[in-house]
């Protein structure tokens, strides 16, 4: 029997935050990082909780070296070997701590991930990836996993209801990613008409992950540094975002010119012109769920990281929070119908 939640549930661009009383005198008063301890792993993080998405485009060594500097995390794609994973550790030991190896469920996903592990014992954080977190398979990988590497910590996802965030969680996983189909670049909705609205997921998920000492990656969504600051008021003890990261330097994909203007390519890891490039094309029994855009070029990295923060530490001056780990205490949201004055065009 079809049933319907009449709830209404929210996203990002339906809500703004409450400006609050503050005793903080500056934006430079705000404390972004982070430390946590993860329920599995035992192991503590400290850093600043923003992460840049593990996207072919996004999630590349250059993109970790850089965010890096900044306490960022960068979850690193899947497609480089573990020579490559060598290479990067012996030259950038300092970035190690900020990146996570990626992987699929499939059995040379696994012997992959295991040779990259067992290669460059520094790391610490491994990241399992699907675009459906829901089936049984991958709660099994999890577990897998997890009984391989009890000391790592285990990033797993995509899910956006709490029954599945706790699933995963009691599966071995320390830190839950939370999206389906908000990502810039993802169709998923439009080709399945299935999703949740983000900033609904993440409170939702929220709630059941810190009721079990776990944590919650917002993926997908943001596309200004107040979304960043909307996730985390929510919250996310986590925050990625690939499309934000797109268009520079440290990207990977081509950099095309038309009519003396630069532009890098863009793609969602289930769009066709992914699954061409790793997979030889798509497969018969599925359909594509992804865009391929051109992203104008934006030059180094280093600007739009120093927006995002800039941005961070603004919405907690606003809010009262002196730190990055106080925003849901103090986030207060808005419904709103209207967001932004748009009569001289949309925001650059």
């Amino acid at each position: 029997m079809p049933n319907i939640i009449n709830d209404i549930k929210l996203d990002f661009k339906d809500v703004l935050l409450r400006p609050k009383r503050s005793t903080l005198k500056s934006r430079s008063d705000v404390d972004l990082y982070r430390e946590m301890k993860f329920r599995n792993s035992k192991r503590t993080y400290k850093g600043i909780p923003v992460m840049a998405s593990n996207m072919d485009t996004i999630g590349t060594f250059e993109m970790a070296k850089a965010l890096s500097q900044h306490g960022i995390f960068t979850t690193v794609h899947k497609y480089y070997t573990a020579e490559e994973w060598k290479d990067f550790a012996a030259r950038n030991p300092g970035c190690i701590n900020n990146i996570a190896v990626s992987s699929g469920t499939g059995q040379e996903d696994f012997e992959r991930l295991s040779s990259i592990v067992n290669s460059v014992p520094e790391i610490s954080f491994i990241c399992l990836d699907v675009a459906n977190g829901y089936s049984q398979h991958f709660v099994e990988f999890v577990r897998k996993v997890r009984f391989a590497y009890p000391n790592h910590t285990i990033i797993a996802g995509n899910v956006v209801t709490g029954e599945m965030v706790e699933e995963l969680i009691l599966s071995g996983a320390d830190v839950i990613k939370v999206g389906i189909g908000p990502g810039s670049v993802c169709t998923t909705r439009m080709k399945t008409g299935v999703g949740y609205p983000q900033l609904s997921a993440v409170i939702e998920c929220a709630d059941a992950a810190h009721g079990l000492n776990g944590h919650i990656i917002s993926d997908g969504g943001c596309t200004c540094p107040g979304d960043l600051a909307k996730a985390f008021g929510a919250g996310a003890d986590f925050v990625m975002a690939g499309g934000m990261f797109a268009g520079h330097d440290q990207c990977g994909g081509e950099t095309i010119e038309k009519e003396g203007k630069r532009f890098k390519l863009f793609y969602g890891m289930a769009s066709s012109t992914a699954m061409q490039k790793h997979a030889g094309g798509v497969a018969e029994y599925r359909s594509s769920e992804g865009k391929t855009v051109e992203i104008p070029y934006r030059g180094d990295v280093e600007k739009t990281v120093l927006d995002i923060l800039g941005g961070l530490r603004s919405a907690c001056t606003y809010t009262g929070a002196a730190r990055l780990q106080e925003l849901p205490r103090r986030a207060t949201f808005i419904r709103c119908t209207q967001q932004l004055n748009t009569v001289y065009g949309p925001p650059n």
